[in-house]
Order: C-alpha cells, then sequence, then structure tokens
C-alpha cells in the first residue's frame, strides 16, 4: 500500500509542475490581483484590467512573479513528498499553507505598493524577492510541521523506505 501512495503522490507532484505552473497560475492570478485591488480600494479609488490595478496615478501590473506560483508550487512538493499524512491532514496542511501565503503575498503587494515611488523600492523589492519569499515558504513549512505534528521528511522518508522494501526482496 505505501508504494501506491508514493506513486500517487509523486505524480500529481509532476502533474502540479506541467505546463510551466498552469493550473496554479489560473487559481492564484485572479485571486491575488482581485485581493490586491480590493485592499487597495479601502485606500483609493482603484480599477482593474487585466493584470493591471490602477490607482493614484500609478498602475502596477502583477506579473507570474507577483502571483509566487513557484512558491505554492514549492509547498505542494513539500506536502506530497512527506510521507506517512492521512489525505484530511494532508488536505488541512495544504489550506493552511496557500492561504497563509497567499496573506502573506497580498500583505508584501500592498506594500510595495504603498512605498512605489520611494528610492528604497527596488531595495526592498529585491530583499523580498531573494530572502523574504525565501522566508515565507521555509517559515510556514516549518510551523506546519509544528502544528500538524509531521515527524517524516520531505523525501528522505520515502528514499528510506524504499531502499527499506528493495532490501526485503
Amino acid at each position: 500500500m505505501k508504494i501506491y501512495s508514493f506513486i500517487i503522490r509523486y505524480i500529481l507532484i509532476l502533474l502540479a509542475g506541467l505546463g510551466n505552473l498552469y493550473v496554479i497560475y489560473q487559481i492564484f492570478t485572479p485571486l491575488t490581483i482581485n485581493a490586491t485591488g480590493l485592499i487597495l480600494s479601502i485606500f483609493t479609488q482603484t480599477t482593474i484590467e487585466e493584470a493591471i490595478i490602477t490607482f493614484k496615478c500609478t498602475a502596477i501590473e502583477i506579473i507570474p512573479a507577483c502571483v509566487a506560483g513557484s512558491a505554492y508550487y514549492l509547498l505542494l512538493i513539500l506536502n506530497l513528498a512527506t510521507p506517512n499524512i492521512k489525505l484530511l491532514q494532508r488536505i488541512k496542511i495544504l489550506l493552511f499553507t496557500f492561504t497563509s501565503l497567499f496573506i502573506l503575498n497580498i500583505l508584501r503587494i500592498v506594500l510595495l505598493t504603498a512605498i512605489n515611488h520611494s528610492i528604497f523600492f527596488n531595495a526592498i523589492h529585491l530583499i523580498f524577492w531573494y530572502f523574504i519569499s525565501v522566508a515565507f515558504v521555509a517559515g510556514l513549512w516549518i510551523l506546519s510541521i509544528k502544528i500538524f505534528k509531521i515527524s517524516s521528511i520531505p523525501i528522505y522518508t520515502d528514499i528510506r523506505e524504499l531502499c527499506r522494501i528493495i532490501k526485503k526482496k
């Protein structure tokens, strides 16, 4: 039974990555654009046209990198590459990590729009891009391990189990 779980989990990882993360971007791009526009509309008149949010004579475009599809995919990989998690708990972990990342990402975009005309914008944007985004994913995974009491290690536990099964035969 463990081998079937292994195969299904890794096939799902591969399928989710097909088409340059097409499914992830199809889900999270409109959510990111609309949520960002909604929050900005609390403070100023805002219009949304496709991926461009306009406010106060400023236009920002939500490009794929802003959506952070690869961060969602990494959280999905960590989730699915971790064995010994029941389906309901796996779904709860995914909902927790995806929702948390979504909220953090929207807050990041709103913060960056607030300092859009600052001389520090490029530096802060790059800090988010290279460091804080990694910290978001790592922090969410570590928090998930603690909250959901995960004891398996992604990929490593699977490899160890596969080696054990091969040695048995």
